[in-house]
């Protein structure tokens, strides 16, 4: 299969989404009415796709992993969200928005979606308004802005440090506006087995329910995916634990090509590892370093607590190395940073693993009152966390992963390679490149959902010739009869004597490969390495974990067995995809690929391209495809942010 963008030729970016939403075709407004649609996911990608596709009249099914949508991971995010408006006059535009875009993403995103996500950024924000999101504002009333990494203007909308909780409110009243008309059918407690196609087009799903265990055939026209990112394959990170690949992955052995999953980000802003038997990592808002220095002592060894160290002793290190941007470089950058002052001997903490965040200076220039309204939940949640005050002590932090670049290949309808079958937000590959800037996943999310495929899955609607079936269809017995067959194997794996196992034990051995091999550093040795151990611990995962009860009730361990199971087989496509990748870019950085300051350096000659992964059998190399990326409108520089 020829990948193919579906990017209008020869048109100027400023014009091209305009454009291409006149020339796709319409579906009238009686017959959406005879269309259904199928959202999996309802965080702020699948909630506000949901919710908009059913104000336009479609029949939309939702389904929801947990009890409620509010539940949803997009509430986790804290520090804001991107648009172009330009408030505080500081010279921000559209344009700048996409140029940051890109240049945050290391020129490895494809120009038309960061530009079409640039030019609705504002339509956000103008929605969300309307829904009553309490945006932080001004003392004259005008919406507030704040800075993030890698743009030095303030384009970040923020509600304190909740503005995912925010915004995930915005788009659960939204949605459930719709479910109270009959437009929308919410179904909770629902775990997505698999994607069922018909003729080769995406026609529906097998789902599980979570309480009761029974299998479910739901059948529809087209069916949307967002379902969010696959940071949790390192077991350890800062995503919610119910977060998974599984939808994703499932619909990509379905046929569905798997984009850049080596582009991983490791969050330079995060509470350290406290001990070998912690299962979850907590962000602090990327926000905190509009106020916060980071620095370590230039001592190594330094034990000292911080207020006996003077400032002539101590190391404001991204201050000192890139004097433009500060403590506000992307987060790539601060990452490898951090890892490289503690791995030289100069961390904090018991661990010796972590580097400060100071608010002194920000507290005795603006007052503590003022830092309190800004950031006071943050600080809040740090100290019930580590039992430390941080008006009083600096914070410690240290990277851990975060988010996903990499994601399900989609063209500029957000369509995936197999048709009918859309990926949004987090779920697909298209927007952030190698790196994400900071506020800018809730901006991709609430854009997708809200914006782009209420017109997208219309021109699809319109031309594609669907046969008439239903849940009795041979594929929909044939996908649910591999379900339970896969189901009963895991099942029936009760492990032996002493190499009995959990399933979290299986994932803790996985994450430490990935983070040891696959994390912050590459190279070409550690990553054979680890194509080497991942088959290992997944051949032990299928002779040796133990799993609890049945399939007919409640069963959580089953239900998180099952995403391990493909977290297992993921894990192998995306150290094959960084060990093919041989260059430096974003949050992807191999050693062997450095300039002489041990910043990342790319080889844009050989791998200028999104590398699609095409699935070949488990155990079996993936088959690559390339969609080489085109930049005609922003320069290929090397990234500096000095």
């Amino acid at each position: 299969m020829k990948l193919d963008s579906k990017v209008p030729d020869n048109i100027p970016i400023e014009q091209i989404w305009d454009k291409y939403r006149f020339s796709t075709k319409l579906v009238n407004p009686s017959n959406k009415r005879k269309y259904k649609v199928i959202v999996v996911g309802t965080g702020l990608a699948g909630g506000s796709a949901a919710a908009s596709l059913a104000e336009l009249g479609y029949e939309v099914k939702a389904f929801c992993i947990h009890d409620s949508p509010r539940r949803a991971h997009s509430i986790a995010a804290q520090g804001g969200i991107n648009a172009a408006k330009n408030y505080p006059n500081d010279g921000d535009s559209v344009w700048r928005l996409f140029y940051d875009t890109v240049k945050g993403g290391d020129y490895r995103s494809r120009e038309a979606n960061v530009y079409r996500l640039a030019q609705v950024s504002n339509h956000i924000i103008d929605q969300c308004v309307a829904q009553g999101v309490p945006f932080a504002r001004e003392y004259g009333g005008q919406l507030a802005n704040r800075s993030f990494g890698g743009a030095q203007v303030s384009r970040t909308f923020y509600c304190r440090g909740q503005t995912g909780q925010q915004l995930l409110l915005g788009a659960y009243s939204a949605l459930m506006r719709m479910v109270s008309t009959g437009k929308v059918e919410l179904f909770t407690r629902r775990d997505m087995q698999d994607i069922v196609l018909i003729d080769g087009a995406a026609r529906g799903i097998i789902v599980r329910n979570l309480i009761t265990g029974e299998l479910e055939r739901h059948m529809a026209d087209a069916v949307v995916l967002g379902t969010g990112g696959y940071g949790n394959v390192y077991y350890l990170s800062t995503n919610a634990k119910a977060s998974n690949v599984t939808a994703a992955w499932r619909a990509h052995k379905k046929g569905a090509y798997f984009a850049n999953p080596c582009f991983t980000q490791i969050h330079p802003t995060c509470i350290p590892v406290t001990g070998e038997s912690q299962s979850k990592l907590t962000l602090m808002s990327e926000s905190l370093r509009n106020d916060g220095r980071v620095w370590v002592p230039k001592k190594k060894g330094d034990n000292r607590k911080p207020s006996e160290i003077p400032e002539d002793e101590r190391d404001y290190y991204l201050e000192r190395k890139y004097p433009s941007f500060g403590n506000l470089v992307p987060r790539d950058v601060a990452s490898r940073n951090a890892k490289e002052v503690c791995d030289a001997g100069n961390g904090v903490g018991d661990t010796n693993m972590s580097v400060y965040l100071d608010f002194a200076e920000a507290i005795k220039r603006d007052g503590e009152e003022t830092i309190r309204q800004k950031y006071g939940n943050l600080f809040h949640m740090y100290q019930k966390i580590t039992d430390e005050n941080p008006y009083e002590t600096p914070m410690r932090i240290f990277p851990a992963v975060h988010y996903t670049m990499g994601g399900l290949w989609v063209d500029y309808n957000l369509m995936t390679t197999i048709p009918g079958l859309f990926a949004l937000g987090e779920c697909n590959f298209s927007d952030h490149g190698a790196n994400r800037l900071g506020a800018s996943a809730l901006m991709q999310g609430l854009a997708d959902g809200y914006f782009v495929i209420p017109y997208t899955i219309g021109g699809y609607l319109s031309q594609a010739k669907l046969s008439e079936a239903d849940t009795n269809h041979e594929e929909f017995k044939k996908a649910e009869s591999e379900v339970k067959e896969k189901i009963s194997k895991m099942l029936s794996t009760k492990g032996k004597g002493k190499n009995k196992k959990t399933a979290m034990e299986i994932h803790r051995e996985l994450g430490k490969v990935l983070w040891d091999y696959v994390g912050m550093a590459r190279n070409e040795k550690g990553l054979k390495e680890a194509l080497k151990k991942i088959p290992q611990i997944r051949e032990d995962f299928w002779k040796n974990v133990n799993i609890p009860g049945s399939a007919k009730d409640l069963n959580v361990a089953l239900e998180y067995a099952g995403r391990v199971a493909d977290f297992l087989e993921f894990a192998e496509t995306l150290t094959t995809d960084a060990l093919n990748r041989k260059e430096s870019c974003g949050g992807h950085f191999r050693d062997e690929s450095q300039t002489e300051e041990g910043e990342a350096k790319r080889n844009d000659e050989d791998y200028s391209y999104v590398a699609a992964w095409e699935f070949t059998g488990v155990g079996k190399e993936p088959k690559l495809h390339k969609e080489e990326l085109k930049f005609n409108n922003v320069k290929l520089t090397q990234r500096s942010y000095k």
